[in-house]
C-alpha cells in the first residue's frame, strides 16, 4: 500500500473516530426496551460550558456552539440584535443570589452589547452597554436605539450610544406610566416584541403598544392576554404566550389577543403536557405530585422563552415549529403546529422525547430567538435556583432541596449557545441594515430568514419615508413575488399609514388564502372607525373557502358598531355552524360582554370607596391571579384533567369568613383544599401593603359569580399583626380551628 493511501485511510480513520465521538456524546443510553436510562444522582456541580455542552443531548443531526459565556455574561434572560448585528443581552445580576433573595431589588443589572469581531460566529467583543438597572425584563432593537423596560416599573426608555464607544449616553423617557407594578416579579409582564402587525406586545397586562414620532404610545385590549415569560410570533403575526403559574406550556394562540383570549382544552393533550427530562428534578415546586417513579418531571411547571423557529439554516421542517424552554426539567420541547380548519393544535415533534435535555442540573435554558444567522439561540442561564424567593422560603419544599445540593451557590454565570444543523452552514452574511437608505431594505422583505424580513420592515415603518410606497405597493400587488414578502409589503405601507382602500380590495380577490387573511386583518382599524367602503368589500369574504380568512373576517367585524358588520358576522355563525372556533369564540367574547355589564350593575351598590378596592382588585387578579385560577375564576383546564389551582367562582370558601381569605393571601396556603391535592402551593403576598390585598380579596368577592362585603385595610392590618412572624403557608385544617 503506498504511503499515500496508508495517509489517506488513517485521516479518513481519525475523521470517522472524531464523528464518532461527536455523536456518542448526543445519543442517549437506553435499556432493552429502548427507554432512556435517566440520571437519577445527577451532581450539582459547576461544569464549565464545554463538560456542560457535552452533558447536552440534542436529536441526531443537530449540535450547539458556544456563543457566549461567563465571564464574558452573568444571569442572562433575553436578548436581541440591533440591524447591524450586535447582540444586547439583557442580565439580572441580582435575581436569587442566594435561597432568600437577598439584594434582589438592587439596582445592580445590565444590558450587554456583544459583538464577534472575527466572523468566526463566536462573540469576542462585550462592554456593558447599559449599567445601574433593576432586573431588566424587556429589550427591544428598534434602529440603533434599545428600549427596555425594568422589573417593578411601567416606563420605557430608549437608550442611544451617540459617541460610538458602545456604551449608551443617551437615555430618553418614551413611554411614562407612573404606576409601580407590585406583583411578584414571576408574574410581571414580558415580550416588548415588535409583531407583523407593527404593534408590540407583552404577556399579562391588557395593554400593546405601537411607535409613533419617537414615542411608544399603548392601546388598551378588550381582555389581558395572559402569560408569563416569554412570548413569540410566528411568519404570519400569530402570538403564542405561555404561564408556568398555570404549568401551561403555550396558550392564546388561536386568535389574536387584540379580540380576547381564546383556549380550548383539546389544543395539547396530556400527552403533550408530559416532558421526558433525562435527569432526576428533585427541585420542582409541584414536589412529588410532579415526579415520575424513576423521579424526573412529569408534566410542564417551567415553561418559558418560547419561540417559533423562522429561519433558514436549520432544514425547512423545523420552520414554524414551537420551541419551548422548560429550565426546571433542564430541556426543551420542540412542537408541531397544526392547522385544522383554523383550530390551532399541537404536538410533541419526538415520541417521548425532547429536541434538547440535559444531564446538567445547572443548564436553565429560559429564552430562545432566531438570529440573524438563520439559527436557533438559546439563553441558559446556568444556575441552581430557578425559582423566586416566594416559592424558596424556609418551611417551603424546595428549600431542603436547594440546601442539600447547594444549588444556592451556582450563580453568576450564564451561556448562549446556538443551534447548528450538521449539514447546513450557519448565513455569515453580516447585517447592515442600519447604513442602508430605505429603498434599499425593501428587497429583505423578502429573505428567507424572518429575522432579516422584521426588521427591514421595522425600519421602514420607524423611519416614516413615504416615499418608498410606490415600490412597497408593487411587490404587494405582484402575484410572482413571494408570499411573506407581499404579506410584509403590506403591513409595511399600513405602517407608514399609506395602505389604500383600493390596493386592499384587490388583494382581498387574491388566489392565496394567507393574502386574503392579511387583507381582512388589517381592515381592522379601519372598520373599527366606521370606513364603510372597506365593509361593503368585506361582505363577499363570508363565502371565502378558507375557515381561517372566515374566522379574521368575524374577528376583523368584531368591534364595529356598524349594522352591516353585525350583520355579517350573524351570517357567518348561522352558515359555519360547525365552525368551533369561530362559534367558541363569538360565544365567549359575548359572556366577556354579559360578565362586565353584571360587574357594572353590581357596582351601583358599593360606596366610591369600595367601588375603589374593587377596581383595584380586578387588574390585580387579572395580572396575577388569573393566571392560576383562571380569568372568570373557574381555574385554569388546557390539556388535562387537572387545575393548578382551586376555583374561586361561586366559592364558599371566598364569600365566607374574610379573616381566613386574609391569612391565605398573606402567608399562602398548601396541602389539600375540599379534599383535592393541587401540585402547587399558594405563594404568600404578605410583601404586598394591605390596600393591595384588600383589593385584590373585594374583587374575587364581589365578582366571579361570589356577592360578599369587601374586605377593608385596616381588616388586612389586624390580621398581619397577629400572624406577624409566620413563615409558613397556612393549611385548611389549621385555618378551620385556629383564629390566630
Amino acid at each position: 500500500m503506498t504511503k499515500n493511501k496508508q495517509w489517506a485511510l488513517a485521516t479518513l480513520g481519525l475523521c470517522m473516530l472524531i464523528y464518532a465521538c461527536k455523536v456518542s456524546q448526543n445519543i442517549l443510553k437506553r435499556d432493552a426496551n429502548g427507554k432512556i436510562i435517566v440520571n437519577t444522582a445527577p451532581s450539582s456541580k459547576y461544569l464549565s460550558p464545554h463538560e456542560s455542552m457535552k452533558a447536552i443531548h440534542l436529536q441526531i443531526g443537530y449540535h450547539l456552539e458556544l456563543i457566549a459565556s461567563e465571564p464574558m455574561i452573568h444571569e442572562p434572560v433575553a436578548m436581541v440584535w440591533d440591524g447591524n448585528g450586535r447582540m444586547y443581552v439583557a442580565e439580572m445580576n441580582t435575581y436569587m443570589q442566594d435561597a432568600d433573595g437577598t439584594g434582589e431589588m438592587k439596582a445592580a443589572c445590565t444590558v450587554k452589547r456583544l459583538e464577534d469581531t472575527n466572523g468566526d460566529g463566536k462573540m469576542d467583543k462585550a462592554v456593558v452597554f447599559i449599567d445601574s438597572l433593576l432586573l431588566p425584563r424587556m429589550i427591544l432593537a428598534l434602529d440603533d436605539r434599545i428600549l427596555v423596560n425594568e422589573t417593578y416599573s411601567n416606563h420605557i426608555y430608549s437608550y442611544r450610544d451617540t459617541n460610538g464607544d458602545g456604551i449608551a449616553d443617551e437615555k430618553k423617557l418614551v413611554f411614562k406610566n407612573d404606576a409601580v407594578s407590585k406583583s411578584n416579579l414571576e408574574h410581571q409582564k414580558s415580550g416588548l416584541i415588535w409583531n407583523l402587525d407593527n404593534k408590540i406586545y407583552v404577556t399579562v397586562e391588557n395593554m400593546r403598544y405601537y411607535y409613533d414620532n419617537g414615542m411608544i404610545r399603548s392601546e388598551y385590549l378588550h381582555e389581558g392576554p395572559g402569560g408569563q415569560w416569554g412570548l413569540t410570533h410566528d411568519n404570519y403575526g400569530r402570538l403564542f404566550f405561555s404561564s408556568a403559574g398555570s404549568e401551561t406550556p403555550a396558550l392564546n394562540f388561536q386568535q389574536n389577543p387584540s379580540y380576547g383570549r381564546l383556549d380550548f382544552k383539546d389544543q395539547f393533550d396530556e400527552e403533550f403536557q408530559a416532558v421526558w427530562p433525562i435527569i432526576s428534578t428533585p427541585d420542582v415546586q409541584g414536589g412529588i405530585k410532579r415526579l415520575r417513579s424513576d423521579s424526573t418531571l412529569n408534566h410542564f411547571t417551567g415553561c418559558t422563552g418560547q419561540s417559533i423557529y423562522r429561519g433558514n439554516s436549520l432544514p425547512a421542517d423545523a420552520n414554524g415549529d414551537l420551541f419551548i424552554c422548560e429550565p426546571v426539567g433542564r430541556l426543551i420541547r420542540r412542537a408541531k403546529v397544526i392547522n385544522t380548519d383554523g383550530k390551532i393544535t399541537l404536538k410533541n415533534a419526538y415520541e417521548k422525547g425532547e429536541f434538547i435535555a440535559s444531564t446538567d442540573m445547572n443548564f436553565r435554558p429560559v429564552n430562545s430567538v432566531t438570529g440573524p444567522d438563520g439559527c436557533l439561540y438559546i439563553i441558559d442561564m446556568y444556575r441552581g435556583i430557578i425559582q423566586e424567593s416566594a416559592w424558596t422560603k424556609i418551611g417551603s419544599y424546595l428549600r431542603p432541596k436547594i440546601t442539600s445540593r447547594n444549588l444556592d451557590k451556582n450563580i453568576g454565570r450564564g451561556r448562549i449557545y446556538r443551534v447548528v444543523y450538521d449539514g447546513i452552514k450557519p448565513d455569515k452574511t453580516v447585517p447592515r441594515l442600519l447604513s442602508l437608505s430605505t429603498d434599499k431594505l425593501i428587497p429583505y422583505l423578502s429573505h428567507t430568514n424572518g429575522w432579516w424580513r422584521e426588521n427591514a420592515q421595522k425600519l421602514i415603518v420607524i423611519r416614516g419615508d413615504k416615499s418608498v410606497a410606490p415600490a412597497l405597493k408593487e411587490i404587494a400587488l405582484n402575484t410572482e413575488a413571494t408570499q411573506l414578502g407581499r404579506i410584509h409589503a403590506l403591513w409595511t405601507l399600513n405602517g407608514l399609514k399609506v395602505l389604500d382602500n383600493e390596493t386592499i380590495m384587490q388583494i382581498l380577490k387574491d388566489k392565496d388564502p394567507e393574502l386574503r387573511k392579511t387583507a381582512v386583518w388589517i381592515c381592522d382599524e379601519k372598520v373599527r372607525g366606521g370606513n364603510e367602503q372597506l365593509i361593503a368589500a368585506l361582505k363577499p369574504i363570508k363565502n371565502d373557502t378558507s375557515p381561517d380568512v372566515r374566522f379574521q373576517l368575524a374577528l376583523t367585524l368584531r368591534f364595529s358598531k356598524s349594522e352591516k358588520a353585525q350583520a355579517i358576522i350573524k351570517d357567518l355563525l348561522m352558515r359555519y355552524p360547525g365552525n368551533q372556533v369561530m362559534a367558541e369564540s363569538q360565544k365567549k367574547y359575548q359572556n366577556s360582554l354579559d360578565a362586565k355589564a353584571l360587574t357594572e350593575k353590581n357596582a351601583k351598590a358599593l360606596t366610591e370607596a369600595d367601588k375603589k378596592l374593587v377596581s383595584q382588585g380586578a387588574l390585580i387578579f387579572k395580572q396575577l391571579c388569573a393566571t392560576c385560577h383562571g380569568t372568570d375564576g373557574k381555574g385554569v383546564i388546557i390539556g388535562g384533567k387537572d387545575m393548578i389551582a382551586p376555583p374561586l367562582a361561586s366559592s364558599a370558601d371566598v364569600t365566607g369568613d374574610p379573616e381566613k381569605m386574609i391569612k391565605v393571601l398573606l402567608h399562602g396556603l398548601s396541602g389539600p383544599v375540599n379534599g383535592k391535592t393541587y401540585p402547587d402551593i399558594m405563594p404568600a403576598l404578605e410583601g404586598n401593603d394591605d390596600e393591595y390585598i384588600a383589593s385584590a380579596l373585594s374583587y374575587i368577592r364581589n365578582d366571579l359569580g361570589n356577592k360578599a362585603p369587601v374586605v377593608n385595610p385596616s381588616d388586612v392590618k389586624k390580621v398581619r399583626k397577629e400572624t406577624n412572624g409566620r413563615s409558613i403557608p397556612w393549611t385548611v385544617k389549621e385555618l378551620e380551628t385556629t383564629k390566630k
